[in-house]
């Protein structure tokens, strides 16, 4: 299944980290999060991706027109003017599409200006900036068992904040923003029948998330799955932060070797950065 990825907004609550680069571009580790994201399909064999492009859209593209040489190791031979890649197996085996769909274009818009390249198949779509540990088989037979137009993946928002327990004045244990146990939200990771489009405009304005989503609603045509593991966005310069942690202490939830376990080898290449 084709896999679509928003990454053209321009990420203004992420400012006090970068303004120079697209919030899919931030690293977590070495990489970029929206390869972080592409490998979570990966891992189960989702390979075929569609990236909305817009806001330093240039940026995205330059990284994964040049993925091969950020990867392997390069021969440059000045004398013959030739460049040799020494390790042809570096690159992820992933066929990607950058479409661009405007700089101040908005949710539902985008999806709809990528249409022609997706055909008449259901597909899979997502966020450029989140982050989890998704069972998407799971999450596909969930969508095939309700006949439906739309699956949302429902979530547990983190907490803003840490959370105590007491006994009386003592802290008997500290967890650093734990997801919620209260109330879900909309978590991405959707899969759509090729009808969404019926419930979409590519007009600019065009907000996926508010009247089609709600129209789907109404018609009977949204169905939730619920995704009880980790999950977490990057919207601030703390969750950014965060996400590097959890990297860097080879632990990080969405990490392919851990989704492999129920899904299919074929994420990230190479070793855990």
């Amino acid at each position: 299944m084709k896999v679509v990825v928003l990454c053209g907004g321009k990420g203004t609550r992420i400012r006090d980290v970068t303004e120079e680069l697209p919030k899919p571009m931030l690293p977590i580790g070495r990489d970029p999060i929206v390869k972080h994201i592409l490998s979570i399909y990966g891992a189960f064999g989702h390979d075929d991706f569609v990236l909305c492009l817009g806001h330093l859209g240039w940026r995205i593209r330059h990284y994964f027109q040049n993925l091969h040489a950020e990867l392997a190791d390069v021969e440059l031979d000045y004398r013959t003017g030739t460049v040799r890649y020494l390790d042809e197996g570096a690159l992820p085996p992933w066929r990607i599409t950058l479409a661009e769909t405007g700089a101040d274009t908005m949710t539902g818009a985008r999806l709809a200006r990528v249409a022609r390249h997706l055909g008449d198949e259901p597909f899979l779509m997502t966020y450029g900036d989140g982050l989890a540990d998704i069972d998407l088989d799971a999450l596909l037979a969930f969508h095939r068992s309700h006949g439906r137009l739309a699956t949302i993946t429902a979530v547990h928002p983190p907490s803003r904040f840490g959370e105590l327990a007491l006994a009386g004045d003592r802290v008997t244990s500290f967890h650093e923003k734990p997801q919620t146990g209260e109330g879900l939200i909309n978590g991405g990771f959707f899969v759509f029948e090729p009808g969404i489009f019926d419930y979409l405009s590519d007009e600019p304005d065009c907000i996926l998330e508010q009247q089609p989503l709600r129209q789907l609603a109404a018609d009977g045509q949204l169905m939730a799955y619920r995704h009880e593991g980790f999950w977490m966005p990057m919207d601030t310069g703390r969750e950014h932060a965060r996400l590097n942690e959890l990297w860097a202490s080879g632990q990080a939830p969405w990490h392919p070797d851990r989704l492999a376990r129920v899904g299919h080898v074929g994420g990230l290449q190479g070793p855990h950065r």
